[in-house]
C-alpha cells in the first residue's frame, strides 16, 4: 500500500511525503494523478519525501521519469529527499542517479529550490 501527502509550501512549490510501496498497481497511478493535477494547477516545483518508501519497482521508476519530464517542460526543478539506500540503490542500477537530484533531507532538498 502507498500513501501520498501533498502540501503547497508556497506558490509553485508542492513537497509530496510517500510512504509504503511504489509499486505496479493503482496506488502508483495516483502518484502520477497527484502530480499532473498539482502541475495543471501552476506547480513547477516538487521536491518527493521518500523516508517512508520501503519498497521501489519499475512502474514506481517509471512514475518518477513522468513526473520529471512534466516538471522539465514547465522549466521547473524536482528534488528527490531522504531515500532510504534501498531506494537510492534501484536509482543508482538504471543510472537514474545521474539525472535525477538526490538531497540527504527535505530541508536541503527545499532549500536548493530556486
Amino acid at each position: 500500500m502507498l500513501e501520498i501527502e501533498a502540501e503547497d509550501l508556497r506558490p509553485g512549490l508542492v513537497l509530496i511525503r510517500l510512504s509504503g510501496k511504489l509499486m505496479m498497481g493503482p496506488e502508483s497511478a495516483s502518484l502520477e494523478t497527484l502530480v499532473n493535477a498539482r502541475m495543471d494547477e501552476g506547480a513547477k516545483h516538487l521536491v518527493f519525501d521518500l523516508a517512508g518508501v520501503k519498497q521501489l519497482d519499475s512502474t514506481g521508476i517509471g512514475r518518477f521519469i513522468s513526473a520529471y519530464n512534466r516538471v522539465m517542460q514547465a522549466g521547473g526543478t524536482l528534488g528527490m529527499a531522504a531515500a532510504p539506500n534501498a531506494v537510492r540503490q534501484s536509482f543508482r542500477v538504471t543510472r537514474l542517479d545521474t539525472v535525477f537530484k538526490f538531497y540527504d533531507t527535505c530541508e536541503a532538498a527545499l532549500a536548493a529550490v530556486p
